[in-house]
Order: C-alpha cells, then structure tokens, then sequence
C-alpha cells in the first residue's frame, strides 16, 4: 500500500471542524432556532483553553457544555470560539480552540461528530477522572401564577456527559 503523503484523514477532520464552526457562527449571527441545542465536548487540559480553574479541576480530561437556552456573547473565529455560559448562576466566559473538540452533537436532528485529539493538542496534565451531575429534569408545571417564571428566565444551564447519546 503507498504511503498517505497527502493526510487524508486530517483534511477530513480540518473540514468537519468547519462544519462545528459554521454551524457556531450561524447561531451567533442568527440565534439558535426550532429545537436545534449543542452539545460539545472539549479537552479542559488542551492548548488554548481558557476556562474558570475551578471548572478546569471538576472537569478532567474532559468537559460538555450545552448551548440551548442560556448562553450570551457567542463569538467565533477561525481557530476558537467563545461564549459566557451561567455555572451555579455565576457568568463565565469560555474560550475554546476548534482544536480541542472531542465531540459535536445536535439531538434534534440525531447529527453528532466524534473527533480524534490532534497531536499536542493536550497539555501535560495529569488527568484525574470527574464526576459529572445528571441532567435536570424539568419541573412540573404549577398551576398557580404566583409560582411561573417570568417569560425573559431560563433554566439554568446543565453539563451533561454525552455517553447517553453516544452509538457503541
């Protein structure tokens, strides 16, 4: 067999990256819309992460974050994006290299990517294994006015493990 001297397999993954980033860059122009939600999954420890320490510590090697309801300041380049998520009710901004995405999975439409970590993309880090809460199930309805949110609140956000989702 002759030698792959053209990388097939990482001009594959370069452009599925693209497609990670496209699909970013169209909800920050225009907001998520229907049902679509994101589910991405990032190496915490790799090159070009910016995160809260204390995050950085929970979520080892890695970290899922949910892009449905409450996310602001969305912004997307070439190589990374950012968003300010809510963690315990407190604001966060994250920033996250297109290089350190393990996984992209929209449910609503059952489409999901699973990416290799590209060489150096890991820090030296000792990786420390993290539990990571369940899903919250929303409440019930209550039939007293008194007790609905107001239009504007949204749940809080959720990081879930993708496993669930995950084909074996």
């Amino acid at each position: 067999m002759a030698q792959d001297l053209f990388h097939y397999e990482r001009m594959v993954e370069a452009a599925l990256r693209g497609v990670v980033r496209d699909a970013l860059a169209r909800v920050g122009r225009e907001g998520l819309r229907g049902g679509h939600r994101f589910y991405i999954t990032f190496g915490t420890a790799a090159p070009g992460v910016e995160i809260p320490e204390e995050l950085r510590a929970r979520f080892q090697p890695d970290m899922t974050i949910v892009l449905q309801h409450q996310f602001w300041d969305l912004e997307v380049d070439n190589e990374k994006f950012s968003v300010t998520l809510s963690f315990q009710k407190q604001l966060e901004k994250l920033v996250i290299p297109f290089a350190a995405i393990r996984s992209f999975a929209d449910p609503s439409v059952e489409f999901a990517l699973e990416f290799t970590p590209q060489p150096g993309a890991e820090a030296t880090a000792s990786p420390r294994p993290a539990a990571l809460p369940a899903v919250a199930k929303p409440a019930a309805k209550s039939d007293d006015k008194n007790d609905e949110k107001k239009e504007d609140e949204k749940p809080a956000a959720t990081v879930v493990a993708l496993d669930a989702f995950r084909k074996r």
